[in-house]
């Protein structure tokens, strides 16, 4: 019997000093830097230290002394070569998993800004705007900021909504490889998670009515040239609102799709369509604070 290897980073064989997100199934187009000496778990094919073979990753805990030891069993598995490079197998089991009170707690780095919502996997931050929040978990797991306060869906008094909210994501599911194609294909999908059905099928907003398309640009993101779709859309209740698709390479790795979501009520003054802009133009690279693509601004 065996248990396959939990998503995470690990040490790329073919890439030394850098690791690759595994998805628990097969290693995926996202690559980074080794960001610190901490104890990951040591792919097969290289010998590893007994250190390494010991401690898998070093976590920070809340309270100094806890310890979570998780063991899991991976078969090896052969993903091809690339390039002339030896073949990518499955992470390694992870051993030991500890923390101590010698272990530092991470402080003052992005993520733990208020302001700013990083997202390491796509390698791009968004700057918050000012009565908007962070949340801990979401639906889907992915990287998302939204309005402050919630309120009583307008076609469904037992649901929650919110104003306004931007949500980043890779691109998955589709062979497009073109901005303009991407986003004109997701445009649809966005506007139905925030305006049509949701995740349990019902329709917070009545469901969607009828779109009108604003806008379909090219624009400059971090420092990639990507493609944005925004709609107004009607929906059966409530004022209805605004969705944006903002498709672009990412910044790391090989440049896989990242994709971009902004939903906007309809008749909200602190929501203007020019805030969509300006998060826009706010995104940077992980690690670049200042020289980040400027995106275009597109009238409503």
């Amino acid at each position: 019997m065996s248990h396959s290897t939990p998503p995470g980073w690990y040490p790329d064989v073919n890439m030394p000093g850098t690791e690759r997100w595994w998805d628990g199934t097969a290693w995926t187009a996202h690559a980074r830097a080794v960001p610190s000496p901490l104890s990951v778990p040591h792919p097969p094919g290289s010998p590893a230290p007994a250190g390494a073979r010991r401690a898998a990753r070093t976590v920070v805990l809340a309270a100094a002394g806890l310890a979570v030891v998780a063991a899991a069993v991976a078969g090896f598995l052969v993903l091809g070569e690339e390039d002339g490079d030896a073949p990518r197998s499955a992470p390694s089991p992870t051993a030991t998993v500890s923390a101590s009170a010698d272990t530092p707690s991470p402080a003052g780095g992005p993520q733990d800004d208020p302001s700013v919502l990083v997202d390491q996997l796509n390698g791009v931050t968004l700057n918050v705007p000012d009565g908007w929040e962070k949340p801990e978990h979401t639906l889907d797991d992915s990287s998302t900021m939204r309005t402050v306060g919630s309120y009583t869906c307008p076609g469904d008094s037992g649901s929650y909504c919110y104003h306004g909210t931007v949500t980043v994501r890779t691109a998955g599911g589709t062979d497009l490889t073109d901005m303009k194609d991407l986003a004109e294909q997701d445009i649809e999908t966005a506007a139905d998670n925030a305006y049509g059905e949701d995740f349990a099928g019902g329709r917070p907003h009545g469901g969607i009515r009828s779109h009108e398309q604003l806008a379909s640009e090219s624009v400059t993101v971090a420092g990639r040239t990507g493609h944005l779709v925004r709609w107004k859309v009607t929906t059966g209740k409530g004022p209805g609102g605004y969705v944006q698709s903002l498709v672009f390479p990412s910044a790391v790795g090989s440049e896989t799709p990242v994709i971009v979501r902004f939903a906007f009520d309809a008749g909200q003054d602190d929501l203007p369509l020019s805030l969509m802009d300006t998060v826009t133009e706010g995104i940077r690279p992980v690690g670049d604070a200042t020289n980040g693509g400027v995106g275009s601004t597109v009238a409503p």
